[in-house]
């Protein structure tokens, strides 16, 4: 995606708004028992290095910040050579070793993708509509991996993540109301990522362990993950690598089990079909693939490698790699959401069964259309949908942390701020997991609410996304340009449409009376309005636009 890296014979910094803050914390900063791995000039380099820290330092006083100096990653390698001192030059050659350095934050991010509510829309795609969405599985994808990259692009050209700029860029009110918005879709998110952690602990445990106590495990075994960052980030990186391999394995294995036919998988890849009766799973798949949090959560994860935001060829070159990891990224989890739709396309598209399956009794449907095999299917759709579930659920109270520190500039110890996020869900999820326990189409009736409440919060992290990262003087020379800024821009009005269609034939079957219906139509006028506002106030593409439309009615 060559035209998202920017422009490299330009040079002027990105700008802050924040004029008492450094923008950006230099490239080789690291902790002085890491000195010796930088090569030659140590004397001078650590004394600079001291000074560095002690700048960084007195600056965090001020202001949250993503990751502290000491805790970055270096992505230069041994015997590289200097940059010119406004950090203009040719780009370093490609470096296998060091796309292994800036390898991680893609595959968190990825995560999203494979979250257990990601994991009921792919199963309910393929028991109802077969293969034939598997052509709109892979757009969807690619669109995701083009937001993600527009994250990626303000999180490395800025020294800040989305939150952080949001609480530069709009006035306290509107700050206010989006931080609510996306602590709304965190829980929400969190709830369908907890309980479909519970039900894998329900699953392997043979209906041993309730709901509510596979919440509580959940809840207990996301801090122990977590504390494994005091010891690097990459050490945390290395569990989620665990985590997206074991899924991997698991529903690699059950597609091995089942043998779907590849003429049709292929056909479903390459030829666009959709028929009346499958809008609903189409439009899951595409609702499916833009988390809220997820926009958030990356520009802040790419933070961990010490990039120095005001040199250019150090940005275009952590353009260049993060662009190559997240699509590898991506490119993994459209294959694990591929074995899962075609699995049950195989098992289940045609049957009076497709209706009804759901998370919870999958892996029962499974073992009875499949048998045990080598391996009972039962345990292996299990065993893949508990490292699901532990992974986003993770990468969830992760993302809580960032938006919470972020729009809101608390200067709290980060297990404290998890501590508050984890909260935040966990009580919600326990009172669902008591409640919604009783039956399977209980928790699909659930399901379907938080994927509503999670579509509602969709254009609150994309519209500042792309109003962001068109401004020059947030981006400076890497702001997106026109051309770019009108595909992503019809891309988020798709997302935002289809999302629109989900909602609206949701309240459409849920509207009963005349004052649940005064109060649907009182909440949507209001939700517009600030949509609008978010729109047209100040981005450049609705600037042009306005212009346009004015002078083509004057």
């Amino acid at each position: 995606m060559p035209s998202l890296l920017g422009d490299p014979t330009l040079s002027r910094p990105p700008y802050s708004n924040n004029k008492s803050q450094p923008n950006s914390f230099p490239l080789r900063v690291l902790p002085s028992s890491m000195a010796p791995n930088l090569a030659d000039d140590d004397g001078e380099e650590n004394a600079l290095l001291q000074t560095q820290l002690d700048e960084a330092k007195s600056g965090e006083e001020e202001e949250e910040r993503a990751y502290e100096v000491k805790e970055k990653i270096v992505v230069r390698i041994s015997g590289e050579e200097e940059e010119d001192d406004d950090g203009s030059g040719a780009d370093p050659a490609f470096s296998w070793r060091k796309l292994w350095l800036f390898t991680g934050p893609g595959f968190l991010m990825s995560i999203a993708f494979l979250d257990p509510g990601n994991l009921e829309g792919d199963l309910q795609a393929g028991a109802i509509a077969g293969d034939s969405l598997l052509w709109l599985l892979l757009w969807a994808t690619v669109m995701g991996l083009l937001i993600q990259m527009l994250s990626v692009r303000v999180g490395v050209a800025t020294g800040r993540h989305l939150a952080e700029l949001c609480r530069e860029e709009y006035p306290t009110w509107a700050r206010l109301v989006l931080w609510f918005m996306a602590e709304i879709a965190m829980i929400g998110a969190d709830i369908q990522e907890v309980i479909g952690s519970a039900i894998a602990f329900k699953i392997l445990s043979r209906g041993l362990l309730p709901l509510w106590a596979g919440v509580v495990i959940t809840a207990v075994d996301c801090f122990i993950f977590l504390f494994l960052e005091n010891y690097g980030v990459r050490k945390l990186e290395a569990v989620f690598a665990v985590l997206i391999g074991t899924m991997a394995f698991s529903f690699a294995w059950m597609f091995g089990e089942t043998k779907p036919s590849g003429r049709e998988l292929l056909l479903g890849i390459l030829i666009p079909k959709l028929g009346s009766k499958t809008i609903r799973q189409a439009v899951g798949v595409v609702g499916c693939v833009i988390m809220p949090h997820n926009v958030f959560l990356h520009s802040a994860l790419v933070q961990s490698r010490n990039i120095d935001p005001n040199k250019e060829v150090r940005v275009r070159e952590a353009l260049r790699y993060y662009s190559i990891e997240s699509s590898i990224a991506l490119f993994v989890s459209f294959m694990i959401n591929l074995f899962v739709t075609t699995v049950f396309a195989k098992g289940f598209y045609g049957t009076k069964e497709a209706n009804s399956i759901g998370l919870e009794n999958a892996g029962q449907y499974l073992q009875e259309k499949f048998g045990g095999g080598l391996f009972p299917i039962l345990y292996i759709w299990g065993i893949g949908l508990l490292a699901a579930g532990q992974s986003s659920t993770i990468t969830g109270t992760y993302a809580g942390q960032f938006i919470m520190g972020g729009f809101l500039n608390l200067r709290l110890k980060k297990w404290i701020r998890s501590l508050i996020t984890r909260s935040f869900a966990i009580v919600p999820t326990i009172i669902v997991a008591l409640f919604f326990d009783t039956s399977d189409s209980a928790l699909d009736v659930l399901n379907e609410w938080l994927n509503v409440l999670q579509s509602i919060q969709i254009p609150f992290a994309l519209i500042p996304l792309l109003t962001l990262v068109s401004q020059e003087q947030v981006m400076g020379v890497f702001k997106i340009g026109r051309t770019i800024q009108v595909v992503t821009w019809t891309v988020a009005s798709l997302l935002i449409t289809i999302n629109g269609y989900l909602l609206f034939d949701f309240f459409s079957s849920e509207a009963r009376g005349v004052l649940f219906g005064s109060i649907v139509s009182v909440v949507i006028a209001l939700y517009t309005t600030f949509i609008a506002y978010l729109i047209f106030r100040g981005g450049e593409l609705s600037a042009w636009l306005l212009s346009a439309i004015g002078k083509r009615f004057s």
